[in-house]
């Protein structure tokens, strides 16, 4: 059977995918929206987002978006995504630096306090977990197939 618009559905990976390409797509924007910004430039008052962030943030998005064609498309999109995102924002709470922008080689360990540290990395951390628990779940799994 060919898919076609009436056989797509918006199971819980789609869904999943879809709400992460919005939120990566927010990320890109705050850094345009001033009310995001305080005085030193950083947005939320915690961590300060350049054009290099801003691309990456929207190529994942997306990434996401593109995911959300298939069942299958949008697991492995989860599965990767999530796991890549996880980990930065684990290696984030670390060292104040992740390896998705590559500032863990440019700026190294940040001199930052723990506490900045974890909440710039809620982000990939909560974002990141969401990929990994809808894309590895075992609840009602069935063969991502379409």
């Amino acid at each position: 059977m060919t898919p076609t618009a009436a056989s797509f559905s918006l199971d819980r990976y789609r869904i999943a995918a879809l709400a992460l390409a919005v939120a990566l797509l927010f990320a890109a924007a705050t850094d345009y929206i001033p009310s995001f910004i305080d005085a030193q430039g950083r947005v939320f008052g915690l961590f300060q987002l350049d054009i290099y962030k801003d691309a990456l943030h929207v190529a994942s998005g997306l990434w996401a978006l593109a995911a959300m064609a298939t069942r299958r498309s949008a697991v492995f999109f989860l599965r990767v995504f999530g796991t890549l995102y996880f980990l930065d924002g684990v290696m984030g709470v670390f060292t104040g630096s992740g390896y998705l922008d590559l500032s863990i080689v440019i700026d190294g360990i940040r001199d930052s306090s723990l506490l900045v540290k974890i909440l710039s990395s809620l982000p990939h951390l909560a974002l990141g977990a969401l990929g990994i628990a809808v894309g590895w779940s075992p609840w009602g799994a069935r063969p991502a197939h379409a």
